[in-house]
């Protein structure tokens, strides 16, 4: 059992046009350690990940391996 909080945090996308899309970004960033969900929108072009103890970094690079971009 983890003892950091779980927090929600939104994060905005570049470049998603479908749910394909969605669903590889979804996937990218659901393997982060301490991630566990993710939700994105690609009419909204927004993610919200819940889990503790990762890094806007490891989002950028995530979001990145899934062809996207991080704003």
């Amino acid at each position: 059992m983890s003892t950091e909080p779980t927090e929600t945090t939104v994060f905005n996308v570049e470049g998603m046009t479908c749910s394909h899309c969605e669903a590889s970004v979804n996937e990218e960033i659901g393997e982060i350690p301490g991630v566990t969900s993710v939700k994105a929108d690609h009419t909204t072009g927004r993610v919200e990940v819940v889990g503790s103890g990762f890094s806007r970094e490891q989002i950028a690079e995530a979001v990145a391996e899934a062809g996207y971009t991080l704003l």
